[in-house]
């Protein structure tokens, strides 16, 4: 689904571009974060909220690859500085996949009126799906920026965006955000 409208009361939502994530896709990642910088300062600009979230540790369920629960250098969770800072920022610290399960992050959502979140970030397939299921599930308006998101594989990026994400919510580019907030 093309993205209809940007509501009165949207929030901008930045998925883990933080030092550890971004140089470990290198190159890759800059055009996610130069994106997601773009649509931080644009809704700065317009008033409205922005959404810092890091993760500090992977979560403790047991997979193929075993188990790890210790927590991330903190030098490493720091949020890539070209996304800017404003005190009015909301930062969020997950110790999950999704940025909902086990924060307030919904509560503090729900204390400004947002009614709708606008998505970006890495990973694709892993935090911002994960993410932008659990908003889809607590009645948010979801829009997914698939030139503003990246996966460290390719394909998993393609499936999200073309499969799960148009169930989830509208897809759309950071020029049509753009566009929307300075209309």
């Amino acid at each position: 689904m093309p993205l209809t409208q940007i509501d009165e009361n949207s929030a901008l939502v930045v998925i883990d571009l933080q030092r550890n994530i971004v140089g470990m896709l290198g190159d890759a990642a800059r055009p996610t974060v130069t994106n997601a910088a773009a649509l931080a300062a644009d809704f700065r600009a317009a008033g409205r909220p922005v959404v810092l979230v890091n993760v500090a540790t992977r979560p403790p369920g047991r997979t193929d690859a075993g188990t790890s629960t210790a927590e991330f250098a903190a030098a490493d969770i720091v949020i890539d500085a070209a996304l800017g800072s404003d005190a009015a920022d909301i930062r969020i610290t997950k110790r999950a996949w999704g940025a909902f399960t086990n924060t307030d992050l919904d509560a503090r959502l729900r204390e400004l009126g947002v009614t709708q979140i606008v998505m970006t970030g890495i990973s694709t397939s892993i935090g911002v799906e994960s993410t932008a299921r659990s908003a889809y599930e607590l009645g948010y308006h979801v829009v997914l920026v698939e030139d503003a998101m990246t996966d460290s594989l390719p394909a998993a990026h393609d499936f999200s965006v073309a499969t799960i994400f148009p169930k989830l919510g509208e897809v759309t580019t950071t020029a049509d955000i753009g566009a929307k907030l300075h209309g």
